[in-house]
């Protein structure tokens, strides 16, 4: 784990119908919960969100069913425990249920310095950048993660 960098990280979905339907159902109605676990994980930071609690009324793409997430974590294995493990995984196992395949990338890492949130623009340019030059210190994913900068050997 770095001292002077956190890892942020956007992930974006396009949903098969509009939240308020019977098919996005199953998705909404785990929301509240899935964003307090991630709330209260161990290397949690941040988390873009309304006054609601949730990003989903933010509108940032010009398909008005994508929806984002965007985060910051102490650190890469912090991230990956929560996504990976307990009832985040099983949202995360019916996802095909609620979300259409994307044709790019849909998720992405990146450092930021600590103390650093990232702006919407920000997490777009990242994820662009992952979709033009693939993973780099820049912008990778967990498959092909990149270390911290001040955890790179000189």
């Amino acid at each position: 784990m770095s001292d002077s960098y956190h890892l942020a990280q956007i992930n974006i979905a396009t949903a098969k119908a509009p939240l308020d339907s019977p098919v996005m159902k199953g998705f909404v109605d785990q929301l509240d919960a899935i964003n307090a676990l991630a709330d209260h994980s161990p290397g949690f930071v941040w988390r873009l969100q309304t006054d609601d609690g949730d990003a989903t009324a933010l509108q940032v793409f010009d398909d008005e069913r994508i929806i984002v997430n965007i985060s910051v974590w102490e650190s890469l294995d912090a991230l990956k425990t929560y996504v990976y493990a307990g009832d985040h995984l099983t949202v995360l196992k019916h996802k095909k249920s609620w979300f259409e395949k994307m044709a790019g990338p849909s998720l992405a890492l990146w450092w930021i310095p600590k103390g650093h949130i990232p702006s919407i623009a920000d997490a777009k340019a990242v994820l662009e950048t992952l979709k033009t030059k693939g993973p780099s210190p820049e912008a990778f994913t967990f498959a092909k993660p990149f270390p911290a900068p001040s955890t790179v050997s000189a």
